[in-house]
């Protein structure tokens, strides 16, 4: 059979092809008809002049003798009687020339005077492979598109021969607006489609390697007291020329999104990857990299709440991790751990206030779970672990004995919360943080280095702390939330109030809004201060305003609730000036006794984030404080009255006693609460990401997928991680733990502790300090 077939062009366009295409089918078949004519006429005119060849073939016979060999005669002489027998059949007047439905040609006679008996064995190997192909085709022809285009011919040959059917033009309209022919098209498309102009990665200039050393090199220019924005406008120095041309280089084209912001340092590590990227290079790791982080195969992720305090002792760093722990467990989302110091019998009673002593770490929990739920007002569902502590008499807080990673369960040891990461980790002698745990969180609640400047020869020792928190923190911690700015600048740290109220002090704010409502008198008395009596905490601030201003703020009277080391010394110095102060021990801030007071006062600037200022405010009291980083946070309530001067704090202090303070709204309400504060504390410690990703998840990625320069060897980490190991080995050597104010015997824990905690003795958990 016959197929006609078009002649092939080259097309430019998708479109244009198959439109080209279908406009050729679109003649109709009068003009496939000419066309097969020709070709009939054309193979007619062919056969006349072999025809003429062969009566040539005795003239050629005697003139080329020399050239024609006799088999090649031979086979002229067989072929010359069936060409004329193919001649005289197509030249019968009774032969139509025009082509029908199927057109067959008999060629079998022109087969049989070609191929000879000698040329068997070459006619079966081409007949294999015709077959061979024939095969082939034949799988093609059952291919889905191919069965569905010739479905469709058949329909349109149908719908061509009915009389009702329309008219070819309009046929192969509908044709090429079906959606096959959309398909076919956007095939046409993919397939024409230019491939993009490839564009190279220009390599890395003398400016941009110096930026990037000086960008990696950044943790420890800051140990040696070159700051980071310092750092920061070196770098913005070198690439600020190059900046855009740079990026929109090493960026797709169009893509100019990721140089709208000003941070110069992202900038930099994403030209650095676009780098790497091209070079096809990746970093697997190397020095001080560590692969023990554990993997979570539960579904559930676990959090760990490690704290240098714990209940009776009312301190910040033994109430506010307490909630953390309940509020973070009552989402349900993850399992939580509260890990909180044991104190031997002897430290007990320097510590906990009225004699209260516990005799095993079970009846200390107990009483902590039974305080919690009493103040929360629901059943709390996280577990609390103990690991060695001892008090310091010198610096007033506990220290911890050993390591403490040692008593979270490598099974647990996904998240870490440090409240007070630079205290958790002074003295800390065992494994790093970040290798065990695969995030860390430090919450700052002490100014330590307030503190410490009131001490003999402060400046110095505050000097040397600051650098020493610098490197703590840097080594053990991927992120630090500092309450306020009150505190020191730390690596890798952000500002932000994580801590809520006891939900009884929001209860008894609106209690006392009722009572007002009903037109009940709810403060009688005037103001109060309350916090552990020592100098550092706000004392002597007050007693040097009151003093001073002691003829302005006649008739005058204070009650200061409190105990602490310095008590004696407050108090004698309060009488020696004869100010108008009652001292009295102290108490709860949610006792009955506090809530008719009006006023709170707390002139402190040594706090970080005065827990019983926010109390006071949900109580619905007026609050007078300072203007201080410290007090930021409390500034948007309309009962804190903020003073600069100690002028401005008797104006302030007249206000309040004069007028009287505004109920809370609900959103003040909830801003103070603890549901408010994990919230933030959530958000701002990355904690939402960490737990949202999925295991295996690259978390080091930047927006548009383009990697950061972490895929090579981090300078940055392996400083933090030669920090690490320097401190390890310090905090080893007894005598330098000495000479740094370490309590002795804090490296380990001791037999008393081995007793309580049911732990076996530190020479067999770390048999190589028994040589």
């Amino acid at each position: 059979m016959m197929n006609f077939k078009p002649p092939e062009t080259k097309t430019t366009s998708s479109s244009s092809t198959a439109e080209k295409a279908f406009s050729l089918i679109s003649k109709g078949w009068e003009e496939v008809r000419s066309s097969a004519d020709a070709d009939l006429q054309l193979i007619r005119n062919r056969a006349k002049e072999l025809e003429n060849f062969l009566n040539s073939v005795p003239t050629i016979t005697a003139t080329a003798t020399t050239t024609i060999t006799p088999g090649e005669i031979d086979f002229v002489k067989k072929l010359r009687p069936k060409l004329s027998e193919i001649r005289r059949v197509y030249s019968s007047p009774d032969f139509n020339w025009a082509p029908k439905g199927k057109l067959r040609i008999d060629l079998s006679g022109i087969k049989n005077a070609i191929v000879t008996e000698t040329e068997n064995e070459k006619l079966g190997k081409w007949r294999r492979e015709r077959f061979k192909d024939e095969r082939q085709f034949g799988e093609l022809s059952n291919w889905e598109p191919i069965r569905a285009f010739r479905n469709r011919l058949r329909e349109m040959e149908v719908e061509i021969k009915s009389p009702n059917s329309s008219s070819p033009v309009e046929i192969f309209e509908g044709i090429k607006n079906s959606e096959f022919m959309e398909k076919v098209k956007s095939s046409f498309k993919s397939i024409c489609k230019e491939p993009e102009e490839s564009k190279g990665v220009p390599p890395l200039d003398v400016p941009e390697l110096l930026a990037y050393l000086v960008r990696q090199s950044s943790p420890f220019l800051d140990q040696i007291g070159i700051r980071r924005d310092i750092s920061d406008k070196i770098v913005e120095s070198l690439c600020s020329k190059r900046r855009n041309k740079l990026l929109l280089r090493a960026l797709p084209e169009g893509d100019s999104s990721l140089i709208e912001g000003d941070n110069m340092n992202d900038e930099l590590e994403l030209r650095i990857a676009s780098v790497l990227q091209s070079t096809g290079h990746h970093y697997e790791g190397g020095f001080w990299s560590n692969s023990t982080k554990q993997n979570i195969s539960d579904g559930k992720r676990h959090v760990a709440i490690v704290t240098t305090a714990s209940l009776p002792w009312m301190t910040g760093t033994a109430v506010n991790p307490l909630f953390r722990a309940a509020y973070l467990a009552k989402s349900e989302r993850q399992n939580v751990t509260l890990l909180v110091p044991w104190l031997c019998k002897s430290d007990q009673e320097l510590v906990y206030p009225n004699n209260l002593t516990f005799s095993s770490p079970e009846e200390q929990e107990l009483y902590i779970r039974n305080w919690l739920e009493e103040r929360v007002g629901f059943k709390t569902d996280f577990k609390i672990s103990f690991y060695p502590g001892k008090f310091s008499k010198e610096r007033r807080s506990i220290l911890p004995a050993g390591d403490t990673t040692q008593f979270i369960p490598s099974r647990d040891a996904d998240i870490a919360i440090l409240e007070e990461p630079e205290h958790l980790n002074w003295y800390h002698h065992g494994k790093r943080w970040t290798d065990k745990f695969n995030h860390v969180v430090g919450i700052v609640h002490t100014n330590y280095l307030e503190y410490i400047k009131r001490e003999k020869n402060g400046a110095l020792q505050a000097f040397l702390v600051k650098h020493v928190n610098n490197w703590v923190t840097r080594a053990h911690c991927d992120k630090v939330l500092r309450l306020s700015a009150a505190t020191q600048d730390l690596p890798r740290s952000v500002v932000c109030n994580v801590h809520g109220v006891n939900p009884k002090f929001l209860k008894i704010g609106e209690k006392m809004a009722a009572e007002r409502q009903s037109g009940q008198q709810v403060f009688s008395k005037g103001a109060y201060f309350l916090g552990k009596m020592v100098w550092a905490k706000g004392y002597r601030e007050l007693i040097d305003l009151l003093a001073k201003h002691k003829s302005d703020l006649v008739g005058f009277n204070m009650d200061v609730f409190g105990n602490g080391e310095d008590a004696h010394e407050v108090q004698t110095t309060a009488r020696t000036l004869n100010l108008n102060v009652n001292f009295m021990k102290g108490r709860d801030h949610a006792d009955d006794s506090l809530h008719s007071y009006k006023i709170f006062i707390n002139p402190s600037i040594s706090d970080v984030l005065c827990t019983a200022t926010a109390e006071a405010l949900a109580m619905g009291k007026f609050v007078v404080c300072a203007d201080h980083p410290s007090n930021e946070f409390f500034q948007a309530f309309p009962n804190c009255l903020t003073y600069k001067t100690s002028e401005d704090f008797v104006e302030k202090v007249k206000e309040a006693m004069t007028g009287e303070p505004q109920p809370l709204t609900p959103e003040e309400q909830y801003k103070l609460s603890w549901e408010a504060a994990t919230q933030r504390f959530i958000e701002y410690s990355d904690l939402d990401k960490v737990l949202t990703s999925e295991k295996g998840s690259d978390s080091r990625k930047s927006r548009k997928g383009i990697g950061k320069s972490v895929s090579m060897p981090n300078l940055g980490g392996m400083v933090d991680g030669s920090l690490a190991f320097a401190q390890y080995c310090l905090t080893g050597n007894e005598f330098v733990r000495w000479c740094s104010g370490a309590t002795p015997g804090t490296r380990d824990y001791d037999k008393q502790h081995c007793e309580d905690l049911n732990l076996l003795p530190p020479q067999v958990e770390n048999p190589i300090y028994g040589w």
